[in-house]
């Protein structure tokens, strides 16, 4: 089967790559690896594209991100089961309100499941032995106090990205297999990147990968 693996930034599949191209057998492995860029925009027309020239058999995507819950270690690797366009909304009488809440999409209008971009499962991602969670993608990273409590209250995510949202999209549309993979590198909300942990992120991430994708 041919996997397409996606991600915003090669430093973050960087050990994967190099672990990869070691490999003997490798050409018993079809992989395709596809940088897409950061954000939303990016990711949906970089990989729009991709499929266009060669359809794979399953896209995984990989990279760090956020996460608003504090009890969750950094450096913990998740698989995301739902994620949402959060900031594609609007903050009314002191409520965020989603395009759905305010009727401008039907909840499960495909490919929305009411109203997330769901994981429908299968055989990888029920294999991948990791916590199940809700992510949120974002345009503007998360930075205040007011946004954390109102993705809170509507989303109840567990991690935010700025991409994720755009896997499932295409993904769904498109009828391909899937599996987005996250390791948490900060708490949302956390500036001072001194209190991060970019460097075990993706090394635990890239663990996980060549444990998925190669062994």
């Amino acid at each position: 089967m041919n996997i397409l693996l996606i991600v915003a930034t090669a430093k973050e599949i960087a050990p994967f790559l190099e672990h990869y191209r070691s490999r003997i057998k490798k050409e018993f492995l079809d992989i395709d690896v596809l940088i897409t860029g950061i954000g939303l925009t990016s990711t949906t027309y970089h990989l729009t594209k991709q499929l266009q020239l060669k359809k794979p058999g399953m896209v995984i995507q990989a990279g760090v991100a956020g996460c608003f819950d504090k009890q969750t270690p950094l450096g913990t690797v998740v698989k995301i089961k739902q994620d949402a366009i959060a900031d594609e909304s609007v903050v009314e009488l002191k409520k965020l309100k989603t395009l759905f809440d305010l009727q401008l999409l039907q909840t499960s209008q495909f490919p929305f499941k009411n109203g997330w971009l769901e994981n429908p499962g299968n055989v990888l991602f029920k294999k991948t032995k990791l916590k199940m969670v809700k992510g949120i993608s974002v345009n503007q990273i998360t930075t205040s106090k007011q946004m954390i409590t109102f993705y809170k209250s509507r989303f109840n995510p567990v991690i935010e990205s700025m991409e994720g949202a755009a896997l499932h999209y295409v993904c769904l549309m498109e009828n391909i297999p899937f599996l987005q993979l996250r390791s948490i590198s900060n708490y949302i909300g956390e500036r001072n990147k001194k209190n991060w942990n970019m460097n075990e992120s993706i090394m635990n991430l890239n663990d996980v990968l060549i444990k998925t994708i190669i062994n």
